[in-house]
């Protein structure tokens, strides 16, 4: 024999529910899959376009592949030298990481700034809002005591 028991969904899980579905939680996800997006076309920009030119410039390095080894055996790519068990401070990766950062921060404000400029263009052209009662009132005040202003 069975008991039927009811079964209530708890009051966070609905709450839970409630704030997945907010229109802010859904445009956050968006820009997140955006932003992901738009690092993998950063860190290719970094690396396959900046990096090159900047070898050539310091005389044909492979930027990406400057380390410093602390200790151990020192082989012929970063990635060699770490399989081998040395403790290395990848310099190059570093600073790769800092021009893929600065690049997306420089993007990031070209996007915020133009979006506020937006924002304020549509607020400009927004109707202006209705006056107060208050401010009705001290209208007719004013156009009342300009009416009964004698003209000069």
């Amino acid at each position: 024999m069975a008991l039927d028991l009811p079964v209530r969904e708890p009051v966070w899980l609905r709450d839970f529910k409630a704030f997945l579905m907010r229109g802010s939680v859904v445009e956050l996800a968006v820009g997140l899959v955006i932003g992901a997006a738009f690092t993998t076309i950063v860190t290719s920009f970094v690396e396959d376009l900046i990096n090159p030119i900047i070898g050539l410039l310091v005389g044909g390095v492979d930027f990406s592949n400057v380390f410093v080894v602390l200790s151990g055996e020192r082989r012929a790519s970063l990635e060699a030298t770490r399989e081998g068990g040395a403790a290395v401070l990848a310099i190059g990766r570093f600073v790769n990481t800092i021009i893929k950062f600065v690049i997306v921060a420089f993007a990031i404000f070209w996007v915020v700034r133009v979006l506020s400029a937006l924002r304020l263009k549509e607020l400009g052209k927004a109707a202006p809002p209705a006056a107060t009662p208050t401010e009705k009132l001290l209208a007719e005040i004013r156009d009342e005591l300009r009416a009964a202003r004698p003209q000069a």
